[in-house]
Parts: C-alpha cells; sequence; structure tokens
C-alpha cells in the first residue's frame, strides 16, 4: 500500500490538467504572467486576505519574507525545534539566527511557554509552523509576541486549508509562507510556493524580490533573486484549488477511522476545539517505531518518518543550535513519530489493513521492548 497516491487524485481532474496546459501554451506566459497573477488573486482570496506573492519554493517564501522585512545578520528568530528543517534554513539563508524552542508533547507544535522563554535582545519574529496540518494555538503567540513587538509569521506549508478559530491559516499572522511541493494538499506538478498577507508594503517588496529585484522591466531597485512562480505551476495549482476543500475532507474523515482504530499504543495528535486540520500527514508516536515500521513493511505497506533527527541534530549546523542543551520533546518526536499512509484517495478496507497491521506489531513481545529484530 502506498503513502501517498498522486496518480489516482490526477486521474480524477485529467481532463482539467490538460485543459488547462492548453491554455497555458496559448498563452505562452511561462514564467510569472496571467496564470500566476489569477492564481495568486484566488488563493488570497481562498486564505481570506488581500494579497498572494507567488514564488519557486516554499523555502524561498519564508527566506524572501524575513528579507523583505529586513530580518537579516543581528536578527533571531525563534523556531520550532520539532520541523522540516527548510524551517531554520531559510532564516539562516536570510542571515539572521535560527533559536530553537520547545514543542508540545501531544501535538509537535510550538509551545509558546518555550517561545517566550527563547525571546533575547536580538529576537524579531516567531515562526508558527503549522506541522502536519495542525494550526498552532496562535493566541497563545501573539500573546507572546505582542509585548516585545515581534513579529509572527506562519510556515504553513504543511497546512492548505486549516482553520484556527474559524479562520483559515495564510491569514493567522503578519505573512505566512506556503509550499506547493506535489505531495502537499495543494501540490503543483513540481515545486512552487507563495507567501500570503495583508501587507500591502510587503507584498509588494516581494514581488521585487522574487524577480530579480525589479521594479519595472529593466529597473533593478532591489538585490532580489530568482525565485518566481512558474506559470505552469499557477495553471496545475488553479485547478486543484478547487477541489482542496473536498480532498481535505476526506482526509480528515480518514483521520476519524485512524484515532477510532488504532490501538492505545499508538500516539495520535489531539484534538484540540477550533484547530481543524487538514491531515497533510498522519503522525501516529511508538515506543518501538523501527519495528512497527519493518511489520507495516513486510505487510507491502508503506510509512514515512518526520523528522528524524530533530532540527538541531543535522550535521549541517555544528554544535550551534542547542548551545545550552538539548530539547527532549523534540527529541522525543524525533525518536518515535511514525507516519502513516495518508491522502483523499485511500479506502476504507486500506485503513483497515494499516491498523490491523500496527495491531500486530504492537501485539509483538519485541515490538513491546523496543528491540530490534536480528
Amino acid at each position: 500500500m502506498r503513502f501517498v497516491a498522486l496518480d489516482l487524485q490526477h486521474a480524477q481532474i485529467e481532463r482539467e490538467l490538460k485543459e488547462a496546459f492548453a491554455r497555458l501554451l496559448d498563452s505562452s506566459a511561462y514564467t510569472l504572467g496571467s496564470e500566476v497573477e489569477q492564481f495568486e488573486a484566488e488563493f488570497a482570496e481562498y486564505c481570506g486576505v488581500r494579497h498572494c506573492v507567488g514564488v519557486a519554493s516554499g523555502t524561498a517564501a519564508l527566506a524572501l519574507t524575513f528579507g523583505a522585512y529586513g530580518i537579516g545578520p543581528g536578527d533571531e528568530v525563534i523556531v520550532p525545534a520539532h520541523t522540516f528543517i527548510a524551517s531554520a534554513l531559510a532564516v539562516a539563508h536570510a542571515g539572521a539566527t535560527p533559536v530553537l524552542c520547545e514543542v508540545d508533547d501531544r501535538t509537535g507544535l510550538i509551545d509558546a511557554g518555550a517561545a517566550r522563554a527563547a525571546i533575547g535582545p536580538r529576537t524579531a519574529a516567531i515562526l508558527a509552523v503549522h506541522l502536519y496540518g495542525q494550526t498552532c494555538e496562535m493566541d497563545a503567540i501573539h500573546a507572546v509576541a505582542r509585548p516585545h513587538g515581534l513579529l509572527v509569521l506562519e510556515d504553513a506549508a504543511q497546512a492548505h486549508g486549516a482553520r484556527y478559530q474559524g479562520q483559515r491559516v495564510g491569514s493567522l499572522g503578519s505573512a505566512a509562507a506556503f509550499s506547493f511541493y506535489p505531495t502537499k494538499n495543494l501540490g503543483a506538478l513540481g515545486d512552487g510556493g507563495a507567501v500570503c498577507t495583508d501587507d500591502e508594503i510587503l507584498a509588494a517588496r516581494l514581488r521585487r524580490l522574487r524577480n530579480l529585484g525589479q521594479r519595472a522591466k529593466g529597473e533593478h531597485v532591489d538585490l532580489g533573486f530568482n525565485e518566481r512562480l512558474d506559470g505552469l505551476q499557477a495553471a496545475m495549482l488553479r485547478v486543484k484549488l478547487k477541489h482542496l476543500d473536498r480532498w481535505n475532507l476526506a482526509r480528515r474523515v480518514h483521520a476519524f477511522s485512524y484515532d477510532r482504530l488504532l490501538p492505545p499504543e499508538a500516539t495520535v495528535l489531539e484534538r484540540r476545539p477550533g484547530n481543524e486540520c487538514v491531515y497533510h500527514l498522519f503522525p501516529a508516536r511508538f515506543d518501538a517505531r523501527e519495528a512497527v515500521a519493518a511489520t507495516l513493511h513486510a505487510r507491502g505497506i508503506e510509512t514515512g518518518v518526520h523528522y528524524s533527527p530533530a532540527v538541531h541534530g543535522h550535521p549541517a549546523w555544528g554544535d550551534s543550535l542547542a548551545p545550552g542543551g538539548a530539547f527532549p520533546v523534540a527529541e522525543a518526536w524525533a525518536a518515535e513519530e511514525l507516519s502513516l499512509p495518508m491522502h483523499p484517495d485511500l479506502e476504507p478496507d486500506e485503513i483497515e489493513r494499516v491498523v490491523d497491521a500496527v495491531r500486530a506489531a504492537v501485539a509483538d513481545p519485541v515490538a513491546r521492548r523496543g528491540e530490534k529484530r536480528c
């Protein structure tokens, strides 16, 4: 059983995708252009903001946003220690310093109290990463940031369409970065990203920075980058955006089934009132992750691990991100998290098959002891 199944998704909308491709061929607008402009307008409306700026990737969306706000050398950005490394890499690419903080044990999301403790004289922003399709506790994050005048930025790469207290991600901070990597809830047919914001000045600066710093053709007023969204990806995303809510609903239905059927040895995400998760992934934690994964693999079931090691454990950083010690909750997530198959086209019998395999794995005394088979 596959972990994701993009071919099934694309088969259902094949005619629409081909029509969009033909439309793009007729326009010859392959970089930026009308398809990008129309997608930006449609996605901004979907997220409930005034501006969307399409860029080349989710990492570019974050790095350009930091740069557009003037965050750079000498500044610090607070980042959860349990996330995809790109969240922290984007801070470094902007020339600033990522400062890690602990995450909530029940959700893997940034812990507001830990973020408060990480604030220092050089802190410029807090990055709220909506991991696994959940939304961070934004009221608590804003309460931490407000007295210090800090920006609250969203990393919404895994949370297209998720809501916090009825409000969509993308509209919960000063700006939000999205990734449209193919496996995302809203995925392109290649790389892509966007920044959503109500800040008109920020949006204008981002439009220049993504396009080599140009204010007009040949007039370069910023030291910009080549981080433009392709017209092809925008055309495909316009098609898929129309189906996003339906696909997200299917993911939630599958997640309810997992929650109901999985044994107690599988620790799943806490459901929180007012937080509408869209389950980009379905993470479960096990004391003996490798043994459980091996059992599922033996039964032909694909799984994933997100994210191990924790951010500070990657050799690219050396010892720079954890000078004062470890982050035990983030490291526990890194050691125990196993992502089970999750995509809109899962069938009930496939979920039952996964659950049966998990039950068999946790019933195995070797697995219960966390031992590895020889």
